[in-house]
């Protein structure tokens, strides 16, 4: 080191950081050489901010007393405004005084960095608004400072979801599925309140902070957020009207976490989905969720087990009285909860995708009762079996290649099968729909539309379908005697169907006196429990021998 303090502060002011030489004396340590970067440091803003480089004198002689001169001291200023990394090393002059060098880097630009960084891994860049990590951080620093008050308070979190927005994004475009989330945000921040957190959780979903008591409180920021939407949006030439899912969830500031009611919230959403109207979330409604993750998991297991059955409910002849063929129903004997209903678990495997091997097992297992059956009646079965066909699974699998696959694995020809659609099969895709029905046909398939009339009944789109069955759904037909407006459907469906050469099918049929009077109308096909339960398989075989041998009589 040069010898010197002239030559020491020519050195120091050589040098691309900040630094001072102090010496220790009797009377302490002494800064005697700075350089210019050193005193804009130490002696400007640092100060101003709080900083008092005398710490400096204490950090020294806390080395000296504690002999620790011949080790550097590397330490990290508190200053939040102008954070220095401050080095402390030992030098000797030729007089053997001992001299220390003090060196500070000034990490504000570091910090500055990596504090914007953050701030955009906490934001979304299209809205401006708190993504999922970022909101899930700023409730619990809300809830924490309600805890930290000392009064027991309230909140409420919503959470709402842009119907439509995926159907938006494919007919006009991804950069105007990003306009309109901006301007839904805009409407949105226009609408908050001082004390309320929002933020984007993720694609066409949002989430409302609110400190509040009561459901009331979470009805009103409801109604507020929906009216957000009462004008439609504006894009380009297109004006877009939106509906919104809401539901909340509520808290209470000393004992609740929040994630946990935000998941409650998101529970709530699925119903207010299908409700179409505000959810409030209830313990009951964490109950069935719980019920129905705990049955996807059963549900997964029985399938690769292969504990589930298919039943045969037969459909008879109107006219005739003749056994026409069945539908197959698939039935589940849980192990601890006994029969479950197809109205619980057909859900729960369409929501999970469980639907497509449930949807292939009762295809193939239905095809191989076929089988069976003719080789028994020596290749003569004058019955179809039906199977039932998801709308999801449509979406989900290549249908007319399990179809293909069931048929071909089994030797059957593909009449012997009908295929039940529901109408819902063909809102989202009508075109795709109809191609896979004509692949359905042509692997010499029957279709029919199952529930026919509780849905869209689109009519116009009705006769481009290659539908060769009408199902009518049992909720026109249980009290069709008693209800004048639904005989009054059923008769309109028979003859649209009658006008389209398509054959009907009655559902729910409890009792002669309806039976009879669908005959009169022009029903082709009945079933319910007036004719049968669904059967086993064996039992299905047993009423169809029965029925030929009657037949024949």
């Amino acid at each position: 080191m040069p010898e010197g303090e002239a030559a020491s502060h020519a050195w120091l002011a050589s040098l691309p950081i900040a630094a001072a030489i102090y010496r220790v004396g009797n009377s302490g340590a002494k800064r005697i050489v700075t350089n210019a970067r050193f005193d804009n440091l130490a002696l400007g803003r640092a100060r101003d901010a709080g900083f008092d480089p005398c710490y400096f004198n204490d950090l020294i002689l806390d080395m000296v007393h504690n002999n620790r001169e011949e080790h550097f001291e590397r330490w990290r200023s508190p200053d939040k405004v102008q954070p220095l990394d401050v080095e402390i090393s030992v030098s000797r002059f030729g007089n053997e005084v001992p001299h220390f060098l003090v060196s500070l880097v000034d990490r504000t630009a570091e910090v500055q960095g990596n504090a914007n960084l953050r701030r955009e891994m906490m934001n979304d860049s299209l809205t401006g608004f708190a993504n999922r990590v970022g909101f899930e951080e700023r409730v619990a620093e809300a809830v924490d400072a309600m805890q930290s008050a000392g009064v027991r308070t309230g909140f409420a979190l919503l959470v709402f979801d842009l119907a439509r927005f995926s159907r938006i994004n494919e007919s006009v475009g991804v950069l105007a599925g990003d306009e309109l989330i901006i301007t839904v945000a805009k409407r949105l921040a226009s609408r908050l309140r001082s004390t309320e957190i929002i933020g984007r959780l993720g694609g066409n979903e949002f989430a409302l902070f609110a400190p509040i008591d009561g459901a009331r409180g979470a009805e009103v920021i409801a109604a507020r957020v929906v009216k957000a939407f009462d004008e439609p949006c504006k894009l380009s030439d297109l004006e877009i009207h939106i509906d919104c899912a809401v539901a909340a969830a509520l808290g209470d500031s000393a004992s609740d976490d929040p994630m946990d009611v935000l998941r409650h919230a998101q529970i709530a959403l699925k119903r207010a989905k299908q409700s179409k109207k505000f959810e409030l979330f209830s313990t009951d409604k964490l109950d069935r969720a719980l019920h129905r993750f705990s049955l996807e998991t059963d549900l997964r297991r029985a399938l690769e087990r292969d504990e589930l059955e298919l039943y045969y409910q037969p459909l008879i002849d109107l006219e005739s009285g003749k056994l026409n063929g069945f539908e197959a129903l698939a039935r589940w004997t849980h192990p601890s909860l006994g029969a479950v209903s197809p109205m619980d678990f057909i859900p729960v495997a369409e929501e999970s995708g469980l639907i497509v091997p449930l949807g292939r097992w009762a295809l193939e297992k239905a095809a191989r009762t076929i089988a069976l059956w003719e080789a028994d009646m020596a290749g003569d079965l004058p019955i179809r079996v039906s199977v039932n066909l998801s709308a999801v699974q449509l979406l989900r699998d290549d249908v007319p290649g399990a179809v293909e696959h069931a048929i071909r694995s089994a030797g059957i020809d593909g009449d012997r099968l009908t295929l039940e659609l529901t109408e819902s099969a063909f809102v989202d895709d009508p075109d795709g729909a109809r191609r896979v029905l004509e692949a359905l046909k042509a692997l010499n398939t029957n279709l029919a539309m199952d529930d026919f009339g509780t849905g869209y009944s689109n009519l116009a789109y009705l006769q481009k379908l290659p539908i060769d069955v009408l199902k009518i759904d049992r909720s026109f037909v249980s009290d069709m005697l008693a209800n004048r407006d639904n005989r009054a459907i059923v008769s309109t469906i028979l003859s649209l169907a009658s006008a389209l050469g398509m054959k009907t099918t009655a559902e729910g049929i409890e009792c002669a006196a309806v039976s009879d009077e669908l005959k009169g109308l022009g029903c082709t096909n009945g079933q319910g429990y007036y004719f049968a339960r669904p059967l086993t398989a064996e039992a299905a075989y047993s009423f169809l021998s029965s029925r030929s041998a009657s037949a024949t009589d």
